[in-house]
């Protein structure tokens, strides 16, 4: 199981990776192992300025589809192209060529509330 130490983390799988006042978002290794293979990507929400805990968009699996969190509030600066026409690259590659969404950060506080790497890991039982 990949769980990059330099990321954080939320209760609900999704990862962030902090770069001043720009995030970018995506789903865990963890998670798109539980959902299987992933066969769409659906976010809608960019320009938009949602909340923490807010749904950016969904995730359709083979079997489920589940929503999408956003980790901190801010505004969707961008949505990552590439998983569009490559959703599998969210199973293959989450961390790198699977990232999601970019967002500006509106409230930086919040990232004191996120899990770091171990605490993540103790979440998921690993």
């Amino acid at each position: 199981m990949n769980i990059p130490a330099e990321l954080k983390y939320t209760k609900d799988h999704e990862w962030i990776k902090i770069d001043g006042d720009i995030a970018t978002i995506g789903i865990t290794d963890f998670a798109q192992s539980e959902l299987g293979d992933i066969v769409y990507v659906e976010i809608e929400t960019v320009g938009e300025t949602l909340a923490q805990e807010e749904v950016f968009g969904t995730v359709e699996a083979v079997k489920t589809v589940s929503d999408l969190f956003m980790p901190v509030s801010g505004q969707i600066l961008e949505l990552n192209a590439g998983i569009e026409g490559e959703p599998e690259s969210v199973n293959h590659d989450p961390y790198g060529k699977g990232w999601m969404i970019k967002v500006k950060i509106t409230d930086a506080s919040q990232l004191a509330g996120l899990l770091s790497a171990d605490a993540y890991k103790t979440l998921i039982g690993h």
